[in-house]
């Protein structure tokens, strides 16, 4: 069973280095951010060795978004991300596990999870 684990983040609260040279971007100390670096790491080292993991990726900030709509075959292209939040989707995770409960058990592995979300998406086969 594949699931896309969409992790939701406010890149100010991680230091993002977008924002590192504010004062906003360093709300979480650097050895608080260092020790959920290395926890993701161990996770994504522990899930890709099982075979579970099939992509893991992060994005970049959302002040470099640009969403895209097409009304009456005119497309209109605006800065920003698709929604006005604080959190925005940061990355994700393709997986391909067992049970709808191991991938839930990873999602709550994820740092994000402790702070904001992790959204645990069933992915459609088109046949």
């Amino acid at each position: 069973m594949k699931y896309l684990l969409l992790i939701h983040s406010n890149p100010i609260t991680w230091g993002h280095p977008s924002f590192l040279n504010t004062e906003e971007g360093k709300r979480l100390p650097k050895k608080a951010r260092d020790a959920l670096a290395a926890q993701l790491n161990n996770l994504l080292n522990e899930i890709d060795a099982s075979g579970e993991l099939i992509n893991a990726v992060p994005l970049d900030p959302p002040a470099k978004t640009r969403v895209v709509r097409v009304r009456e075959g005119i497309r209109a292209t605006t800065d920003g991300p698709y929604s006005e939040a604080k959190e925005q989707l940061a990355g994700v995770f393709l997986i391909d596990v067992r049970s709808p409960e191991r991938a839930e058990e990873i999602a709550a592995t994820i740092p994000e999870a402790e702070f904001v979300a992790v959204e645990v998406r069933p992915v459609s086969v088109f046949d």
